[in-house]
């Protein structure tokens, strides 16, 4: 049996819309008919090959895939045909190795990511490890759970990585599809937000989604605005810019911590040593989320507490969906890729 799938052939290429064979599950693993499947700007450098260490060619991209059970492989117990599974960036990981038994799976060195180094979501089914999927509660629009299964693990885990309370002033570079919920997250850790983008579009969907403060880093300097409120104890940096990483640090208060979440494809940036020391600086890198991050901001959704912007594309619309990405022509923070 074959299906529908958007296959990288070649980095340099645009993706195929294909027909490839539909696939079987082995021990411990799932095939999980997809419904709905989320645009990551980490699928486009997986299909352009940024990074230094590049998929294997041919893959199906797709981190962000949502949908239902269709075959369960040997020895699978704790999920059954027809449950609602998320399937995240973290696909494997070891389950034994320090990080691993220490609930920081994330950090495994044996694991591989869905979508990049497995098939991931562009696909009508796709192949998954039964232990690293999420749950979806009923609750959970499919639409929602998908951008959440990455977007939204990914800010949850940063905010609470970067230790947010209420007393803080949290400042979020960049409102994208990880952008507009970092600053829900911090608005749930009860800290005073500040939203700063370039697109005044985007600093309305923040005010609407609660921030207190929103900054146009193209009409006025972000530091300079940030320092007159008396620098920010939390920067959560998601805006695919080095140079936004490094606003983001200069906008610090002594004490503070900038959480790293946004991967640009320009790697580097500056930061000043004397700076750092002096004024008890902490800058932190966060990557995705656990099997309980995922599961918790799940919870929060399913409770009402966030909300998520996207609007819906085909999947033979991929190509397009990427340039509307990589040109910032789209007009809401995520695009869904609607397979059901």
């Amino acid at each position: 049996m074959h299906m529908k799938a958007a296959v990288v052939h070649d980095f340099t290429k645009p993706l195929v819309l294909e027909e490839v064979p539909k696939p079987t599950p082995h021990e411990g693993q799932i095939v999980v008919k997809v419904q709905a499947s989320g645009l990551c700007h980490t699928d486009i450098h997986a299909a352009h090959g940024d990074w230094p260490v590049k998929p294997k060619l041919p893959f199906i991209p797709g981190h962000e895939g949502v949908g239902y059970v269709a075959e369960v492989g040997r020895g699978v117990k704790h999920v059954k045909e027809g449950d609602r599974v998320a399937m995240p960036w973290l696909g494997y990981a070891c389950s034994h190795c320090r990080y691993c038994v220490s609930g920081w799976e994330t950090l495994c060195e044996s694991q591989i990511p869905m979508g990049y180094f497995m098939n991931g979501g562009y696909a009508e089914y796709t192949l998954a490890y039964a232990n690293y999927v999420g749950r979806v509660p009923d609750k959970v629009d499919v639409f929602d759970a998908a951008p959440l299964t990455c977007a939204g693990v990914t800010t949850y885990k940063a905010v609470k990585v970067s230790g947010a309370r209420s007393t803080d002033l949290v400042a979020v570079f960049g409102i994208g599809g990880l952008g507009h919920l970092a600053l829900q997250y911090a608005k749930i850790a009860g800290a005073t937000v500040v939203a700063v983008d370039l697109l005044d579009e985007r600093l309305q969907t923040a005010s609407e989604l609660g921030a207190d403060i929103t900054i146009n880093a193209k009409q006025v300097d972000p530091v300079e605005e940030i320092k007159k409120l008396g620098g920010a104890d939390v920067v959560i940096s998601t805006a695919v810019s080095a140079k936004a990483f490094e606003q983001g640090y200069r906008a610090l208060r002594r004490g503070g911590k900038i959480v790293f979440v946004a991967l640009p494809a320009d790697n580097y940036v500056q930061l000043p040593i004397f700076e750092t020391v002096l004024n008890g600086i902490s800058v932190v890198g966060s990557i995705v989320g656990t099997r309980l991050d995922l599961q918790e901001t799940f919870e929060l959704h399913a409770a009402g507490k966030t909300r998520v912007i996207y609007e819906k594309r085909k999947l033979d619309q991929v190509n397009e969906a990427f340039e509307e990405v990589e040109h910032g022509t789209m007009h809401t923070p995520r695009l869904v890729f609607d397979l059901s």
